[in-house]
């Protein structure tokens, strides 16, 4: 048990990790899930609660479950070090720590089960949560292929060797492509997506049975959207209505208003948001470079609820950073000089699909040392033509600069960094451990693009 030393007895909450059946569009799927103790997927622990929670594992194959954005341990992070390896089948690990409250989730780390929907949310309320008259909503998007992910991370492998192949295309100096890129002479386009996806979800629904939210005319909703997907970036487009950004990453920020928010791979956002009175309103996340989109319908009593194609008239953009840069942090970090800059160079090899990470391709590679009490600044220079959500385990970073240009932006503990672009965020060095920096991309990670940040000393 990683029971914490001296810690006062609290209920075990018990988290089963299981297999279990969706309907998608009409086809049945036998995906993975993690049930808290009502049986729905996920966990929301009360104000001042305590993590106390015991991971049963019914899955039929070994698992681990990292508590994303949250800063535990290291030893009860959720990841399969040598020191903490997966959980057996039907076997069980208790985990006990004080939780950071606000928006987070809760996927697998082992293989590629967060794939097959080995994911859910992990709402941890603050004392001002019970005290607002907002109604709570969570989204949690995810993209579902029929094939397994093994066999689609075989395709890319080939693909790219086949792409490398080609003749034609040329190469600026320290450009990579991704699959699918088209370049003309000296010129580069960035690529959206590896995966051809069957559906994408919204708690665990398509729009062609989407979840339907009772609302009450007027009312005031606090949407906690959730990218829990392993490879989409998403458009988020609330239609009718407009709210305002006041979180992000489960960390708060000054409002930002607005109807349309970019939404990285394992960001998160809560938007508070009023209804202007009757009726049904959908809040839909469309996939970039895609018309393809999931979502759900807010309707208040008696309101005509139409059916919503599953395919916008055009495609969405890339997904970018132009509410990156209109972030900024409610608490910030302190005001203090930075100790430790750490560059951060991203890169992908297609000839293997390989992606890397200064260089290194996990578990191979370099280590990034930092030390206790350390102010650390790490500048993320993206050097291959796809974006990349980076995730740090264990911190939470502020954004600091986007393509050079200082913000005092988000706090964070997942940013994307846009192909060619280049993004600057801080931590201070208060967790020690052993903490995975990677590419939230599973199939970039599991290409290599993974790396370590070590405190010394640590065993």
């Amino acid at each position: 048990m990683l029971a914490a030393v001296g810690a006062r007895a609290q209920p075990v909450r018990v988290l089963t990790a299981t297999t279990r059946t969706l309907d998608v569009n009409g086809k049945s799927a036998r995906v993975f899930g993690l049930l808290g103790p009502d049986g729905q997927p996920g966990l929301t622990l009360a104000p001042n609660a305590r993590f106390t929670v015991r991971l049963e594992n019914h899955a039929g194959a070994p698992a681990i479950v990292h508590w994303h954005g949250q800063r535990p341990d290291w030893k009860q992070d959720g990841f399969p070090w040598p020191e903490t390896p997966a959980i057996a089948p039907d076997s069980s690990q208790t985990y006990d720590y004080t939780p950071v409250s606000g928006t987070y989730w809760m996927h697998s780390h082992h293989e590629m089960q967060e794939q097959r929907l080995m994911t859910a949310p992990l709402i941890v309320h603050d004392p001002a949560d019970a005290a607002a008259d907002e109604q709570e909503v969570v989204l949690l998007l995810h993209d579902f292929s029929f094939r397994s992910p093994e066999e689609w991370l075989a395709t890319l492998i080939h693909r790219g060797g086949t792409m490398a192949s080609a003749k034609s295309m040329r190469m600026a100096p320290g450009m990579s492509m991704g699959p699918g890129m088209s370049m003309s002479p000296g010129m580069g386009a960035a690529d959206l997506n590896d995966i051809g996806y069957d559906a994408f979800l919204a708690n665990d629904r398509t729009l062609a049975d989407p979840q339907v939210v009772p609302v009450a005319a007027g009312q005031t909703i606090r949407l906690r959207v959730i990218n829990g997907a392993s490879a989409t970036n998403f458009w988020l487009d609330l239609g009718q209505l407009t709210g305002e950004v006041v979180a992000a990453d489960g960390n708060p920020v000054r409002p930002v208003a607005g109807s349309r928010f970019p939404l990285a791979i394992a960001q998160r956002l809560d938007i508070r948001l009023r209804l202007p009175g009757a009726g049904a309103f959908p809040v839909l996340a469309q996939v970039e470079g895609k018309t393809d989109r999931t979502g759900l319908i807010f309707a208040t009593p008696g309101a005509a609820v139409v059916r919503i194609d599953p395919h916008a008239a055009t495609a969405a953009p890339a997904v970018d950073l132009s509410l990156e840069i209109r972030l900024s942090a409610a608490t910030p970090l302190a005001d203090r000089p930075v100790d430790l800059t750490l560059p951060l160079t991203l890169a992908g090899d297609m000839t293997a699909y390989i992606w890397s990470l200064n260089g290194g391709i996990w578990p191979n590679g370099g280590v990034l040392t930092v030390r206790q009490g350390q102010r650390v600044a790490i500048d993320m220079v993206n050097h291959s033509m796809m974006a990349h959500p980076i995730h740090l385990h264990g911190h939470a970073f502020q954004v600091l600069a986007i393509n050079d240009a200082p913000i005092s932006g988000a706090v964070r503990d997942t940013v994307l960094v846009p192909a060619m672009g280049r993004v600057r965020v801080a931590f201070d060095a208060n967790n020690p451990g052993r903490w995975a920096l990677h590419c939230h991309n599973l199939y970039h990670m599991m290409s290599g693009m993974m790396t370590e940040v070590r405190y010394p000393g640590i065993v």
